[in-house]
């Protein structure tokens, strides 16, 4: 049975801008793939700024302060996601499943973070609900913002019985 969620909120806070033409159209085409879906919306947040040689605690310390940022994008009552290598790794069919149960639960507020090219802070990891890994691959934050928007996309049309290429 095709399930609409068009009434969910769905939020992407990422840390850093994308520079790449090439990725700038790759986001462009699944946000607006995405639009009949389901309601989304990007927020890009500067990264902080660093020296080359920045020590651990330095950069701690700029986590944390792209971690504060982050969370006051997010509204409190939103299910928060963070994009972490660490995080549960589920196939394309079990993401669909879990967004499809959240917005039967009530979460119809839910927010994907990726951090910068530092990673996230201990303060956004600690609020989150769910870390999600991509894969055991690293991938740059600009490629995670593609490979995120997509499968999202991907989820969306198996929630609602579409067909998308395997």
């Amino acid at each position: 049975m095709p399930l609409s969620l068009v009434h969910m909120q769905i939020r992407i806070i990422a840390v850093g801008r994308i520079k790449e033409k090439y990725l700038k159209d790759a986001i462009a085409e699944y946000e607006k793939r995405l639009r009949p879906y389901v309601n989304l919306q990007v927020i890009v947040l500067a990264e902080e700024r660093r020296a080359g040689n920045a020590s651990v605690s330095q950069e701690t310390y700029l986590k944390e302060q792209e971690g504060v940022r982050i969370l006051e994008s997010i509204p409190p009552e939103t299910f928060m996601i963070a994009l972490d290598v660490t995080g549960s790794k589920w196939s394309s069919e079990e993401l669909a499943r879990n967004i499809r149960e959240w917005g039967v639960a009530g979460k119809s507020s839910i927010a994907f973070v990726i951090g910068g090219d530092l990673g996230l802070g201990q303060n956004v990891l600690t609020r989150c609900n769910l870390r999600l890994s991509l894969s055991p691959l690293t991938f740059t934050h600009q490629m995670a913002r593609v490979i995120l928007l997509e499968q999202i996309y991907r989820s969306m049309r198996i929630n609602r019985g579409e067909p998308y290429h395997k």
